[in-house]
């Protein structure tokens, strides 16, 4: 994929001095400082050789953020996710369930996010695990991957998980159990939204004190929870799940111009079947929108829950594989080449040289700077 002509850092950097106003409390001023200055000079970097003796290109790189809201340093903690994940398939059926919070929730998710956040893992596990326990559904011990998802296409508040179920469970035997229709149907979704709602209001009224008619606005609205069908093969699981994973509020690849103060983007409408519309923002309500999706510090936004919990998936899944059999090759995958050298595309970067925020010494960039007019550019 080519680099996005442009970023969220620039948005944030040409707002500076006004960031403090845009944003609700320190840690999402502290994050989007963080933002503005992934790979940049601010936080240092190092230069690195290529080992190939017939290359040894000098690249100066900057360090990155780290930051798990930035949409620059993203790629490589999805990949390395991905494969941990595709060790853990089983040989069935997945299902892709989503419960979403209404908008009434919207003001307190902004007042109380980490309390709201945690009852939205508990209660949408505790829906499908009681569920997948009753016999008339299935009467098997079940499995859930959750990720928390905040942002809707245009970025307002929308918090949702997506969760990713396995098509059965273990029963009291110890063997596996499909779900209805070998797998292809999970439970009836209308009565999930229900049971949902009724408890997801039941643990909000543990913890906070609310009026009445506040509560029954709640009860005045369906709550969706729906289940997509079966994915295609297993394989697909976690590839499809990689997408949401390490996902952010908006990528840099959808914002599409930068001028007179404005931030323009490309949105899907999925009221119109997913057609693609351009949205235009304000610097200070894009940024705004951005900092409501910063979650808490310390805040786990994946989690696994039943028998791909980490306490019970090492004992459980290898009896699973040995009786249903394994959905990818036993084998060690290949390495991330992300050292790779973009120049001979096959020494590896080492790294010679680090700095901090003043830079690199004068030296070094003599040198980097004869090396890019006296050698040809092989990428081209």
């Amino acid at each position: 994929m080519s680099r996005p002509l442009y970023q969220v850092a620039d948005v944030l950097e040409r707002n500076e001095e006004s960031l403090s106003a845009y944003t609700g409390n320190t840690w999402q001023l502290r994050t989007l400082h963080a933002l503005r200055k992934c790979r940049t000079a601010a936080l240092g970097g190092h230069i690195d050789r290529c080992d190939n003796g017939q290359c040894r290109q000098l690249q100066l790189s900057y360090n990155s953020c780290r930051n798990r809201h930035c949409p620059q340093c993203q790629g490589h903690k999805r990949e390395a996710w991905i494969r941990a994940r595709g060790s853990e398939l089983l040989n069935v059926p997945y299902f892709h369930v989503v419960f979403t919070l209404p908008d009434t929730l919207n003001q307190l998710c902004l007042h109380a996010p980490k309390t709201v956040y945690t009852i939205l893992f508990g209660t949408a596990w505790g829906v499908l695990r009681d569920f997948g326990a009753d016999p008339k559904f299935l009467g098997a011990d079940m499995g859930m991957v959750a990720i928390l998802h905040t942002w809707g296409q245009n970025l307002s508040l929308h918090p949702h998980l997506h969760c990713i179920v396995p098509g059965g469970g273990i029963t009291a035997n110890g063997k596996w159990k499909y779900a209805r229709n070998k797998g292809k149907y999970l439970f009836p979704v209308k009565a999930m939204s229900k049971v949902f709602r009724a408890r997801f209001v039941e643990s909000l009224r543990k913890e906070f004190d609310r009026p009445r008619s506040f509560y029954d606005k709640l009860f005045a609205k369906d709550w969706v929870v729906y289940a997509k069908r079966p994915f295609a093969s297993p394989q697909y699981v976690v590839e499809y799940l990689g997408r949401y994973t390490h996902k952010i509020a908006i990528s840099n690849h959808r914002i599409t111009s930068l001028a007179d103060g404005r931030v323009s983007f490309t949105a899907k409408d999925y009221r119109k079947g997913g057609a693609v519309q351009l949205l235009g923002l304000s610097d200070a309500e894009f940024i705004r929108r951005f900092g409501l999706h910063i979650l808490p510090k310390g805040f786990v936004r994946i989690r696994h829950y039943g028998i791909l919990s980490s306490s019970r998936k090492k004992m459980v899944l290898p009896l699973l594989m040995a009786e249903m059999g394994r959905c990818t090759p036993e084998e060690k995958p290949p390495p991330i080449l992300h050292r790779r050298c973009p120049r001979c595309k096959e020494g590896t970067l080492v790294t010679v040289f680090m700095f901090d925020g003043r830079g690199p010494p004068e030296h070094w960039m003599v040198k980097l700077e004869n090396q890019n007019r006296n050698t040809p550019n092989k990428t081209a």
